[in-house]
């Protein structure tokens, strides 16, 4: 493959950025405790309070796997289940974690877009009590979803519904909650605290971070809600996501989420407007070439074309992507916090000619 530093694989490929280094170097001064005693901590504990609600609390953790582990063991019996779309990154991203670590059973549901309905949610909310059928306990969300479209408020407020009526927690898997927040203009509260999200993995590496997310729950006033979060530091430590030196990890998140997320949500704005561009452009070219074609819509950061093998693979050579259906020739093409417009028209340029 031709070496090239600009890719859209992955809104992981992206560096660090500066606010975010810039905050790691000032928390490296003198000594602080460990393991989150810190004052760096103490910061962050405040800012997730402001932005998720008065009774919300935050936990650190390393990544959006560990996030999304920690937070369902919390959120589940041993006895009990997940709902979550075919497609959910806890499915087929996580190389089983969810199953290997929190010995968690995932009742899987098919959808094109990605989003779980009420209707397809209720679809697996049956045999309750009977104890030849793993218990769903948990209905998981992701926001944005894997196939790059948005949850509106009134989608997650009546999963959120549906949940509570029948005893169940609503997580809600944010890796790109700030992409999602962008997207609709609202804050951080209103899809999720206000919604009746009951946990939140809460995104920082793919929006800037070098190694930063967190598990939020959302209101610990309710009984629920605090033993979801005295339960969260043991949790958090037998799945090996205590980070040690904490203060760093703190850090990275202020950078992103003070001042009502502004730095989150301006690199949040700059994918998304990227990953407009670039499905604007495929869509322009779909019009004139029937052999690519977009299914679905780019309401985020990531554009889904549909293309022929052999064009794929050229433009492999050029650009790093993932082919996402090996069966019909979706791929996924990626936007991160510093794409630029030339890496945009540069994809498009090279797939013109490649066709």
């Amino acid at each position: 493959m031709t070496k090239n530093p600009r890719g859209f694989a992955s809104d992981n490929y992206a560096g660090i950025h500066p606010a975010v280094l810039e905050a790691i170097s000032q928390a490296n001064v003198g000594h602080e405790v460990a393991y989150g005693e810190d004052s760096v901590t103490a910061e962050f504990d405040a800012l997730v309070r402001e932005l998720f609600g008065p009774n919300a609390q935050g936990f650190p953790v390393f990544n959006g796997t560990g996030a999304n582990v920690v937070a369902l063991q919390a959120a589940t019996k041993r006895w009990e289940a997940v709902i979550c779309v075919e497609s959910a990154h806890i499915n087929v991203d996580e190389g089983g974690a969810p199953e290997k670590m929190a010995g968690l059973k995932l009742w899987t549901v098919p959808t094109s877009d990605g989003k779980l309905t009420v209707e397809l949610a209720a679809s697996q909310i049956f045999d309750m009590g009977v104890v030849h059928r793993a218990q769903p306990g948990v209905i998981s969300i992701t926001q944005t979803t894997e196939m790059g479209t948005l949850y509106q408020i009134d989608e997650i407020r009546a999963l959120a519904d549906l949940a509570h009526e029948n005893g169940l927690l609503l997580h809600l898997d944010g890796a790109r909650i700030s992409n999602a927040a962008a997207a609709l203009g609202k804050s951080f509260k209103e899809f999720t605290t206000d919604a009746g999200v009951d946990l939140v993995s809460m995104g920082g590496t793919k929006i800037g971070a070098l190694a930063a997310e967190a598990v939020i729950v959302t209101d610990t006033s309710s009984a629920r809600g605090k033993a979801l979060a005295e339960a969260m530091p043991f949790l958090r430590k037998t799945s090996m996501q205590l980070s040690s030196k904490m203060r760093f990890m703190s850090a990275q998140l202020i950078a992103l989420f003070e001042n009502n997320a502004a730095v989150a949500i301006e690199n949040a704005t700059r994918a998304n407007s990227m990953a407009k561009l670039l499905y604007e452009g495929v869509v322009k070219i779909a019009a004139e070439n029937a052999s690519v074609s977009v299914e679905n819509p780019a309401e985020a950061n990531a554009v889904f074309p549909v293309l022929p093998k052999e064009i794929t693979q050229r433009l492999q050579q050029q650009y790093r992507f993932y082919v996402w259906n090996q069966e019909t020739g979706q791929v996924r093409w990626m936007c991160s916090w510093d794409t630029t417009e030339d890496d945009v028209l540069g994809i498009l340029a090279a797939l013109k000619a490649a066709l």
